[in-house]
């Protein structure tokens, strides 16, 4: 696994012994033992780790008014109950919410305001609920809706 593994040597001394994976893969999915000796006595500790992916269809970033498909899966044994989509979950005009039964989210003709953060929540069978954040990128044009644009003389225009 390396160069994405790595021990914090510093922190070491004071009994921290992390391990640190960036960027996680779909393949580091699985269970992890660590072991520390001192003097006579060994010490270990088992950590399991899961993954959770989010994939676009095409590929992020996205053109403007193309079909886009967003999907989310993870390598949780129970059954996937549910699907909810956050769309900037900061209270304003922007702000959504799509939950549905297992399956991708479908955006038909995505627009700039569909640009930004995007956190699928899954729900499953034993109650776990898992969630990732993914940053949207949208390609299209972002001006006035009225193609004329008045400056002073003298000034700059965008």
């Amino acid at each position: 696994m390396k160069p994405r593994v790595s021990l914090q040597d510093s922190a070491l001394r004071n009994g921290n012994f992390s391990l640190r994976i960036d960027p996680i893969r779909n393949e580091d999915t699985g269970l992890y033992e660590a072991q520390v000796k001192y003097n006579t006595e060994v010490h270990s500790c088992h950590v399991e780790l899961g993954v959770i992916t989010v994939t676009l269809s095409p590929p992020n970033p996205v053109v403007e008014n193309d079909l886009l498909l967003m999907s989310c899966n993870s390598s949780h044994r129970a059954s996937l109950v549910e699907i909810c989509w956050f769309h900037n979950e900061h209270p304003g005009p922007t702000s959504r919410t799509f939950c549905s039964l297992p399956g991708g989210l479908s955006i038909l003709r995505p627009a700039m305001s569909d640009a930004g953060s995007w956190r699928c929540q899954l729900r499953y069978s034993d109650n776990e609920i898992i969630s990732a954040t993914y940053n949207l990128q949208i390609l299209g044009f972002d001006g006035p809706t009225n193609p004329v644009v008045y400056a002073a003389a003298g000034s700059a225009a965008d």
